[in-house]
């Protein structure tokens, strides 16, 4: 019994919920999402509840249960509030500057990183060590996040390079002498 799926979403009243078969339309003030679900699983409109069901026990539609009723509750937060993560730049000289809808990364090369965004997200810079990325698709954001962060991971002896703000880095020591 899925503790997760079996919870009913509560739909918002300034959000449109549209059930075609497995295919969900969520519109909310923020735009829209669109996703197609497993068929192993029943996606039903009740008012203002949304009520996901499995059909058998099978291992698949037990793990579909919980993960289909999570993916539609982001669509709905997505489109009423957006998803955002931060990113911090640590490094003498490392440093963003918008530019358009891209950010010009100095991360230390021998030539300044154009990163372009995705259709659907948006980059904030509010200092030259700070990018807030910012969108309605939860799965978007977070995987453009870790595009970014790719672009120079954290190194464990200096700490320099792009991290998540809520990210501890393990320092390591360095040699020590004779």
């Amino acid at each position: 019994m899925s503790r997760i799926g079996n919870k009913p979403i509560t739909v918002p009243s300034d959000v449109t919920v549209k059930i075609d078969g497995q295919k969900v339309t969520v519109t909310g003030p923020k735009g829209t999402l669109e996703k197609e679900f497993s068929k192993k699983v029943s996606i039903v409109l009740d008012g203002n509840l949304i009520k996901v069901t499995r059909f058998d026990d099978e291992k698949e539609s037990r793990s579909l249960h919980g993960l289909t009723r999570t993916l539609i509750n982001n669509m709905i937060i997505g489109v009423t509030e957006l998803y955002s993560k931060e990113l911090q730049i640590n490094g003498v000289g490392y440093r963003v500057v918008k530019q358009g809808n891209n950010l010009n990364l100095t991360l230390g090369y021998s030539h300044p990183v154009i990163f372009e965004a995705p259709e659907g997200i948006t980059f904030d810079v509010p200092n030259a060590n700070t990018i807030i990325v910012k969108g309605i698709n939860k799965e978007l954001v977070g995987q453009t996040a870790a595009e970014v962060r790719s672009k120079r991971p954290p190194e464990v002896y200096r700490g320099k390079g792009i991290k998540y703000a809520d990210e501890v880095i393990r320092r390591k020591e360095g040699k020590t002498g004779k």
